[in-house]
C-alpha cells in the first residue's frame, strides 16, 4: 500500500557556501477531497530534509505544493 500526501514548501534555507539547501515543508491542510484521501481530519507535521545535489535542490520553491508518496521499500 502506498499514501500519497500533499505538502507545501514554507522555506528553504541556503547554506552559506551555496553548497546545499535545507528544504522545510508542512502538509496542506485545505478541506478538499484530494488532501482528504490522506488524512481523515486537519494533517499535522513537518517535513525537513538536507539537500545537498544542486540538481534536487533546484527542484524547490517556496510556497508551491508538492506530492509525497510514501510506499515500503523492497
Amino acid at each position: 500500500m502506498s499514501v500519497r500526501a500533499k505538502f507545501r514548501c514554507h522555506f528553504i534555507q541556503k547554506a552559506d557556501d551555496d553548497s546545499h539547501r535545507t528544504i522545510h515543508m508542512s502538509p496542506v491542510t485545505a478541506d478538499t477531497e484530494e488532501n482528504k484521501t490522506w488524512s481523515k481530519y486537519t494533517p499535522g507535521g513537518q517535513l525537513t530534509m538536507h539537500v545537498s545535489n544542486p540538481a534536487a535542490f533546484d527542484q524547490f520553491e517556496q510556497g508551491k505544493e508538492y506530492y509525497i508518496d510514501i510506499q515500503p521499500a523492497l
